[in-house]
């Protein structure tokens, strides 16, 4: 197949694996939309995006507009796709609304890699819901954007394994490559003519909605197993994080206890409240019920401004005795 010319949009970390995929392939990017640098760090310097600064090194011309409801901004975008000009566009975690004055203007229409296997997990934050909800599959569905949330048709899907070691940084590099060779595929099927798009099912239809950093306080009424896919579907962002005595620790990986389910109507050890610590090892009671309710064991957590530390070195420098209780 000869390159293709395509704009690029997106603005995650999740994106840059695409674009260097199409750029190593040997397509055209003939402009690159990102969203605008925004406040960051504790500095709150304006900071740009992954893709902004990786598009920059390459020498590419980089547009970052607020939104795209103004009709200027359209107009800009629809003549990038005029005779002799880009065949289609390709939209990674741009996290902007296309209105359909954008959507209807590349030949190729503007094609989406999403990070779950459609129509499972429609939104932004499909990897950590993946884990989080006990998921054992999920994948890649790559699809022509519509005007609707992640509800147009797909083109390809492929299916990715969710372990019990699965985390959501370890699932979104992997999730991220199969995005990038997934969409040259896509490419060059729709440009040869044999991929044709399929319409999403009406069943089965789940909602990914974006996460804050108050979704990564630990609640301990919950059942220990549900928990533990918490510090895994947050790791590394939003976090997972308890507080002790005013401060915040984070909890960077826990276990349910083998064997710690509890009895009785809320599930807890031996009727322990939750969240109170049952040894002088960071084992901690949990409530619910469930084959997870019991006790859930940090295994790695991290002080503000320290570095991660496992629960044995932890414990020698900050003691935490049965009976403390964690909020």
């Amino acid at each position: 197949m000869p390159p293709l010319r395509l704009v690029f949009m997106g603005s995650a970390d999740f994106s840059v694996p695409v674009l260097d995929a199409l750029i190593k392939a040997g397509h055209e990017i003939i402009a690159v939309y990102s969203q605008p640098p925004r406040p960051a760090d504790r500095g709150q310097k304006e900071k740009s995006s992954a893709v902004h600064a990786f598009a920059h090194r390459k020498g590419l011309d980089v547009r970052t507009p607020e939104t795209f409801e103004d009709e200027n901004e359209q107009a800009a975008f629809r003549a990038l796709f005029k005779a002799g000009g880009a065949d289609g566009a390709v939209v990674v975690a741009y996290g902007l609304r296309l209105p359909k004055a954008v959507i209807d203007a590349p030949r190729l229409g503007c094609l989406n890699v999403h990070a779950s296997l459609l129509p499972r997990w429609r939104g932004a934050a499909p990897i950590q819901r993946a884990i989080l909800e006990g998921d054992t599959v999920t994948g890649v569905s790559i699809m022509q954007i519509d005007e609707g949330m992640d509800t147009g048709p797909v083109l390809l899907a492929r299916k990715v394994p969710i372990t019990a070691d699965t985390t959501a940084g370890t699932l979104h590099d992997e999730l991220a490559a199969l995005g990038a060779e997934m969409m040259l595929k896509a490419l060059a099927g729709l440009e040869a003519g044999t991929l044709e798009p399929v319409p999403q099912a009406a069943d089965g239809v789940t909602l990914a909605p974006k996460l804050n950093r108050a979704d990564g306080r630990l609640d301990w009424r919950r059942p220990a197993d549900e928990l533990e896919r918490q510090v895994r579907a947050f790791n590394p962002w939003p976090g997972v994080w308890v507080e002790y005595e005013g401060e915040r620790i984070k909890v960077l990986a826990a276990a349910v206890e083998e064997g710690a389910a509890g009895g009785g109507a809320t599930g807890t050890l031996s009727g322990t409240l939750p969240g109170i610590l049952i040894d002088d090892a960071l084992g901690v009671a949990t409530g619910g019920v469930g084959t997870g309710a019991g006790v859930l064991r940090l295994l790695r957590v991290q002080r503000a401004g320290r570095d991660p530390q496992d629960a044995e070195t932890f414990i020698l420098g900050y003691p935490m005795p049965a009976g403390t209780r964690l909020e």
